[in-house]
């Protein structure tokens, strides 16, 4: 019986040891970080947040390798823009040229046209008599004592293009000329040729024209050459709508003729072939997301403007719980006087208008044009100099309930340094805290960012942000005809920041041991 039962215990002994040395009935003991890791991915709303967070990185980071166009580079097309070029009026009044050393002011002029719609020869003026004579069709000589005055006319002379002003004795015989029919002249001893279109030569050059037409340009400094004033004239005679004119340099422009009516006059618009950003361009094969007010890329900007929010949220809250971190752990730790400074420093930050000095040092920024890429880094160092007091008070309450725990007492027994107590027996058992609360604030970090950035206050033009990608939109035409340029940064956005709640709640959650999912 004795050796029965020495057998059955040799038998358990062995099925134990057994047992023991399975792997596949072996009991696993899990680390803490393990046991996190399981309780996250436990988590599906944790895990959705993560998938989340994971596809924005991939677009921002990696995407913006990949991209064939830079985050700066502008697109350009040609399109064709309309400007008023000249005015064009047919003379219908009387114009005068006046002899040298004579004189033929507005009353001598009045006393002229009422006798020659009286059908006189001659009026008199302050004791002078003046002799008109017809010469043609709305042409008259003025006269006094056989001598020349004036002459009346409606057909002008103009000088040629680089030429001077002609003189008295040439514009009457020209016009006399151009009245009668003639091809040629004689004035100021010499002989003239004039042509069937009034061009006025000497020899092969060219010296003036005749014309009815005034052509007056629209903008200041801009010669209207001869030859277009005839292509133009030829136009209207015509009873053209358009005609296409080019110059000397070979630019080609399109011209459209519109009568006024109420004026009798012409306006010429000119249309012209220009080179400019292809802004608002829809969505194509080249570029998928279309292009924006500056003619960029939406999709490479979205790509640009993805990493520099994510970066400047991570910088910001990692500079928050730096501060935070020491402030509040030595605030934690020491208590008394130490505590009091530190917490009533921490009240001041918290009743500072965090919002309305932002737009202040924003708007001080601008009017010192501050350089884009600087005002990145003050606009980091700003926000996250701005929001380390919550972090404080809560590293702060975590180390006052852990410091009176056993273990703190043997490390001090030890006679462990007051600074590896902090940072190597206390601040370590704060991090799981810390990391839910720095994950949530990452989304709230990139909207202030945004939203700074869409009131032009944060960053600025070469680099892009989801917030001053839909500061773009500054019109309700552009909100609601061009929906392509905010709505993506807005869907970036939105989810961004529900990838950090979902990913912060799967971390507190898991981090809880009470939790039970």
């Amino acid at each position: 019986m004795k050796d029965n039962r020495e057998e059955l215990k040799n038998k358990d002994a062995q099925e134990t040891e057994n047992l023991s040395l399975n792997d596949d009935r072996r009991v696993k003991v899990l680390s803490p970080g393990a046991l996190v890791a399981k309780r996250f991915f436990r988590n599906r709303l944790a895990v959705v947040g993560l998938s989340m967070l994971i596809a924005m990185f991939l677009f921002s980071f990696v995407g913006g390798l990949i991209s064939p166009y830079q985050e700066d580079q502008q697109f350009y097309t040609y399109t064709y823009m309309d400007q008023e070029y000249v005015g064009v009026v047919k003379n219908k009044d009387f114009r005068y040229a006046v002899a040298d050393g004579q004189k033929f002011g507005s009353a001598e002029q009045a006393q002229f046209l009422l006798a020659q719609m009286k059908g006189k020869e001659s009026f008199d003026y302050k004791d002078v008599t003046y002799e008109v004579a017809a010469q043609g069709e709305d042409l008259y000589t003025i006269t006094s004592g056989g001598e020349d005055v004036a002459i009346a006319y409606k057909d002008i002379v103009s000088a040629a293009d680089g030429e001077a002003e002609p003189s008295f004795a040439l514009k009457k015989a020209a016009l006399i000329a151009y009245v009668g029919g003639e091809s040629s002249f004689e004035a100021d001893g010499k002989t003239y040729s004039l042509d069937e279109d009034g061009n006025i030569l000497d020899g092969d050059h060219l010296l003036g024209y005749v014309s009815r037409f005034v052509v007056q340009s629209k903008e200041n400094g801009v010669v209207i050459s001869r030859d277009f004033k005839e292509k133009l004239e030829a136009a209207i005679d015509a009873g053209n709508e358009e005609f296409v004119y080019t110059d000397s340099d070979g630019q080609e422009a399109t011209y459209t003729i519109t009568y006024q009516a109420d004026t009798d006059s012409w306006s010429v618009l000119q249309s012209t072939k220009t080179y400019v950003y292809d802004r608002y361009a829809s969505p194509s094969k080249e570029h998928w997301l279309g292009t924006d007010t500056s003619g960029m890329d939406m999709l490479t900007r979205l790509m640009y403007g993805g990493r520099v929010s994510l970066i400047i949220g991570f910088i910001v809250v990692f500079i928050a719980a730096f501060l935070g971190v020491i402030l509040g752990g030595v605030s934690g730790y020491f208590g008394g006087w130490v505590d009091n400074l530190i917490m009533r420093i921490v009240d001041i930050f918290y009743c500072i208008p965090s919002t309305p000095l932002i737009i202040i040092l924003g708007s001080a920024m601008d009017a010192m044009q501050v350089d884009p890429r600087i005002r990145m880094l003050y606009l980091m160092l700003i926000l996250g100099f701005l929001s380390w007091p919550s972090i404080a008070r809560l590293v702060r309450g975590q180390i006052l309930s852990l410091r009176e725990q056993e273990f703190m007492t043997a490390t001090e027994a030890c006679g462990i340094s007051v600074s590896r107590r902090i940072f190597r027996h206390l601040i370590p058992n704060v991090i799981p805290q810390l990391i839910v609360t720095c994950t949530m604030s990452l989304g709230s970090t990139i909207l202030t960012e945004a939203t700074l950035s869409f009131l032009g206050l944060g960053v600025k033009f070469p680099f892009a942000s989801w917030g001053n990608i839909i500061n773009d939109v500054n019109n309700a035409f552009v909100m609601t005809n061009y929906l392509f340029i905010w709505i993506p940064a807005g869907i970036c956005l939105l989810i961004t920041v529900l990838g950090f709640n979902f990913v912060g709640d799967g971390l507190r959650d898991a981090f809880d041991p009470k939790m039970k999912r």
